[in-house]
């Protein structure tokens, strides 16, 4: 018995920016951008939807196109680092959304969880769904990632913006793809990137020094929430790099691999906040773990050579066939964080399908990264019915239909000062309102369907 991903569905934010206008507006080369990064296009969500609406959106999408009976889903994992209840979790307003298409109770016997860890929250509970399957082979579990990678205007992650969810049905024997039982992890405690709690003291609000009630916070100290994260780009970059290597070279101790791990790979899927930086990073492991290495560890010239590793033919080569395939969809929609590692598994198959290479049978290698910090390297064999269910998601044919926005309406809708949607919903969920009156229900968010 097999046990991993049986079929995919997603949500994309339907608005995007083009990166060029992005440049333009600051001041930025667009090919350092566009070449450099491999970024075309940044998804946006619009003023209906958060990160309800997407995971919403992506498991009624996947359960009505794989024509699933709700008794058979027994647990729903959503992995995000946009949540937006300290206490409630997503899945807890997802169950409740399904019941309202499928019946009252239909999903009550489903287990459902938040999964938290920057941006490997979604290979968390991957990880924990497939070994749950695999002792309960009758069971189904779903798991779903839903984010809003959002940025500060004007910082050095604005043109790293995205937004969507995906869920995937996690069964035993299934059609896409099968998961090696041995994962590896790295893990270390940094400060790369993270959303603190922030503060900013009631008197430089209201000037008042007597701590007087401001909007029914009697504290002197008011807490505020941004979506946007403090983080160290280069810093992070360091991070990635150091937790994917280790993960790597101890997966490869873990399996007992002799050789090259990745010459057994036909593809590389990794976290990609932008779509070349997988190629980016991956060169170190690249020379490191060569059938014959090419870079000494610890040499004086170490990273001279490292970046004339690179640039040569032959990395770029094996770029061009072994992590290319996984970037497209990157670079048309931007990041999605916990979604990332999974929509370059879905845009490397979609590329496989379209240029009719067959790649049943092949091995995959993932390596998932999550700031703060934690990296976690696993493989998988593709089925012989990824095609079908491939073609089903339509996912280049969805991202053509994209709405472009202008430079303004991005700014409002950074800003939230566009207060309405600006395309008119159609079959989706959107977010109706939120409780401002109600004492007790204070904060309480309520969406609706929209036919």
């Amino acid at each position: 018995m097999t046990t991993g991903i049986d079929a995919i569905a997603f949500d994309i934010a339907k608005l995007h920016l083009p990166i060029t206008t992005l440049a333009k507006a600051r001041n930025i080369d667009p090919d350092k951008l566009e070449k450099g990064l491999g970024l075309l296009k940044m998804t946006l969500p619009d003023a209906h939807q958060d990160t309800v609406v997407f995971a919403a959106n992506a498991l009624t999408r996947l359960i009505k196109e794989n024509n699933l009976n709700p008794k058979e889903i027994s647990r729903i994992y959503i992995g995000t680092e946009s949540g937006i209840d300290s206490s409630k979790p997503i899945g807890s307003f997802v169950v409740t959304l399904m019941e309202q298409l499928h019946g009252e109770g239909s999903f009550s016997h489903c287990d459902t969880v938040d999964l938290t860890f920057a941006c490997i929250g979604g290979v968390d509970a991957l990880q924990n769904c497939i070994d749950y399957v695999r002792l309960n082979p009758e069971q189904k579990a779903v798991v779903i990632t839903s984010d809003i990678a959002k940025y500060d205007l004007e910082s050095t992650g604005e043109y790293t913006q995205g937004a969507g969810a995906l869920a995937m049905l996690v069964t035993a024997n299934p059609r896409i793809i099968a998961f090696n039982h041995k994962w590896t992890v790295s893990t270390k405690g940094v400060f790369d990137f993270f959303k603190p709690y922030r503060t900013i003291e009631k008197q430089d609000i209201n000037g008042n020094t007597n701590n007087d009630e401001w909007f029914g916070n009697l504290e002197a100290e008011i807490e505020i929430h941004k979506d946007q994260p403090v983080f160290d780009g280069q810093y992070s970059n360091q991070c990635y790099t150091d937790r994917t290597r280790e993960a790597y070279f101890r997966f490869k101790e873990a399996n007992n691999i002799i050789g090259s791990l990745y010459d057994r790979w036909e593809s590389i899927i990794m976290h990609l906040p932008y779509a070349y930086q997988g190629r980016r990073m991956f060169s170190e492991i690249f020379a490191l773990d060569a059938e014959t290495p090419i870079l000494t560890e610890g040499s004086e010239d170490y990273a001279i050579k490292l970046k004339e590793i690179s640039k040569s033919d032959e990395y770029r080569s094996f770029v061009n066939h072994k992590m290319q395939p996984a970037e497209p969809a990157s670079s048309l929609i931007g990041n999605l964080y916990t979604g990332s590692v999974f929509m370059g598994l879905l845009s490397a198959l979609s590329q496989y399908n379209e240029k009719g290479n067959d790649v049943t049978g092949k091995t995959f290698g993932f390596l998932a990264y999550g700031s703060g910090s934690k990296s976690k390297v696993f493989e998988g064999t593709i089925q012989n019915r990824w095609k079908a269910a491939t073609e089903k998601a339509q996912l280049f044919e969805t991202l053509a239909k994209s709405h472009e926005i202008n430079f303004e309406t991005y700014l409002a809708l950074h800003k939230k000062e566009q207060q309405t949607s600006l395309l008119q919903p159609h079959n989706e969920w959107v977010l109706d309102h939120i409780e401002k009156e109600k004492p007790n229900l204070t904060g309480a968010r309520y969406y609706k369907w929209v036919e």
